[in-house]
């Protein structure tokens, strides 16, 4: 079974093929093809490769299922005393993608 490390977003996920990951907006279309080039590590069975940061000419393949919101977040900024107080809500941006290769 293969596996690999690969870094998007400024997060690190660990994958193999089939495997459907959320990760932040991409800017990319559903059903669109993305390549993820920043791949960490590789592991085939007993063979693993570490990158130094990262592996030259490893790339990991994926389809992007669909772009999507998460559930509102309430940011509150309180001051006592003061009487100041400050709410905004906050929605992130997320991509499902599906894994379908790793070379």
């Amino acid at each position: 079974m293969k596996l690999a490390v690969i870094e998007t977003g400024g997060k690190q996920y660990k994958v193999a093929v089939g495997d459907k990951i959320n990760i932040e907006k991409l800017g990319s279309e559903d059903g669109a093809e993305v390549i993820f080039d920043k791949v960490l590590l590789l592991a085939d069975g007993d063979k693993v490769e570490v990158g130094a940061p990262y592996l030259t000419g490893a790339k990991v393949g994926g389809n992007v299922i669909e772009n999507y919101r998460t559930k509102k977040i309430i940011v509150f900024k309180y001051h006592s005393k003061v009487r100041r107080r400050k709410k905004k809500g906050h929605r992130q941006e997320m991509v499902e993608v599906e894994i379908t290769n790793i070379k």
